[in-house]
């Protein structure tokens, strides 16, 4: 009978590391670092999209203008909708720019994203919605201007996909914790 090879034992240790679902898995160096990449990627994205909600939300002089911000009645929905949507659905956005269920749901959106991810529960929910924004953004912006199709909103809805999958949530954040609770548990989508 042969013997494993050391390199056929490292394999089966790395395979090991990534099984999901058991925390006290044997893990390696490379997979330790794997992890925190992800995790570090995960709190830039929910800073990106909280970012996004607080700018708007005040108006604090980097996208937004003090004077849009939405507490002093600006629309968080009309600028972009108005004068950034080009291509075929340029005309569906230009109708709901500034709507109030539009700027609601953005806004709703932008601060739950970020809280999730940056907390790291409801990451699946959150890759979700945030995926679903992004290519709603890019479908806003056809044909991006650098490139036929790619851009930066479908690799963000991919990013976030990955962070889904591989339970970016448990490390720098409260997934596990998150998955213990009951509700968590029986829904396995709300992890």
């Amino acid at each position: 009978m042969k013997t494993m090879s050391a390199t056929t034992k490292r394999n089966a240790a790395e395979t090991t590391a990534l099984s999901a679902g058991n925390p006290n898995r044997a893990e390696t160096g490379q997979g330790r670092a794997a992890r925190y990449v992800l995790a570090g990627t995960r709190l830039a994205l929910g800073w990106i999209f909280l970012w996004a909600f607080l700018d708007k939300l005040f108006g604090l002089g980097r996208a937004t203008e003090t004077d849009n911000a939405w507490i002093n009645g600006g629309s968080p929905t009309k600028g972009f909708l108005t004068f950034g949507a080009t291509g075929p659905f340029q005309g569906i956005y230009n109708d709901i720019a500034g709507a109030a269920w539009a700027d609601w749901l953005f806004m709703i959106g932008l601060a739950g994203i970020g809280v999730a991810l940056l907390l790291g529960i409801g990451i699946r929910v959150a890759a979700v919605t945030g995926g679903l924004l992004m290519v709603l953004m890019w479908t806003a912006v056809l044909p991006p201007s650098n490139n036929p199709f790619m851009d930066d909103h479908l690799i963000y809805a991919a990013v976030l996909a990955v962070i889904a999958l591989l339970n970016a949530g448990d490390t720098w954040g409260f997934g596990r914790a998150w998955a213990r609770i009951p509700v968590v548990g029986r829904m396995p989508w709300l992890r």
